[in-house]
């Protein structure tokens, strides 16, 4: 797993969110935003991690930064998980993997003595130049807004 780095430029990428609209890096473009990659919609991590950052949105917006999650899961899934926490900003549906594996963020993992491939929760920090500003190995689920306003200094 060949994950970005800090300083690394942002790859190009598109897709379509949960309301079947087209995003692009282009729609980022001179923009501070966060991508956070994530294993599967409505289990309990993930649920709690979309929820912070549902909660603390309009905080980072009011400093200009914008979010994006993506998983391998259908538009389908990302509609009913965005509907039911009534999550404020777009979830890419990548079930070909193309953006996932873009930022090297699949790979083995281990679960209760069990290894197998999947999706590392991630979060990028990118700069109004598309480059990777900050990452978040392991992001608090249950704090993520936070996290990311502390480590940039703006809480």
């Amino acid at each position: 797993m060949e994950t970005l780095r800090i300083g690394d430029t942002v790859p190009s990428f598109e897709g379509v969110d949960q309301n079947n609209t087209k995003v692009t890096t282009a729609d980022f473009k001179g923009l501070k935003w966060v991508v956070y990659f994530y294993p599967k919609d409505n289990t309990p991590g993930c649920t709690a991690q979309a929820c912070s950052l549902r909660d603390g949105y309009d905080a980072l917006l009011s400093h200009g930064i914008k979010v994006l999650g993506v998983s391998a899961d259908s538009v389908k899934s990302h509609d009913k998980f965005s509907s039911k926490f009534t999550l404020p900003f777009s979830l890419l549906a990548d079930e070909n993997k193309e953006v996932i594996n873009l930022f090297g963020v699949w790979g083995p993992k281990k679960f209760m003595g069990r290894e197998y491939e999947g999706i590392h929760r991630i979060s990028f920090v990118i700069d109004e130049k598309g480059f990777v500003s900050h990452i978040i190995q392991k992001p608090k689920t249950k704090d993520h807004a936070n996290e990311i306003l502390n480590l940039l200094e703006l809480n």
